[in-house]
């Protein structure tokens, strides 16, 4: 039997959607002033994700962009809009 290969992008690609998404969540947290570490506390994540989200490392699913969204206190939506 022939073994098939799954690849996998990495995560480290160009993606526009990931790219306004990070760009997002550190313009809001820095207006708000709050640290890395204070809104990982207050998402219940690690501040190493929250950075790693933010430089476009991490690909995040959707039940944490709600938890980040709720924690800026904006609506998820608003996380992935580009900017005009």
């Amino acid at each position: 039997m022939e073994k098939r290969t799954i690849h996998r992008a990495h995560t480290t690609q160009k993606n526009p959607l990931r790219e306004v998404l990070a760009q997002n969540i550190r313009r809001i947290r820095l207006e708000q002033g709050i640290s890395q570490e204070e809104l990982a506390f207050r998402c219940e994540l690690d501040r190493t994700y929250i950075s790693a989200v933010e430089r476009c490392i991490r690909n995040t699913s959707l039940g944490n962009i709600e938890k980040i969204a709720m924690a800026l206190k904006v609506e998820p939506w608003r996380l992935l809009l580009p900017p005009e």
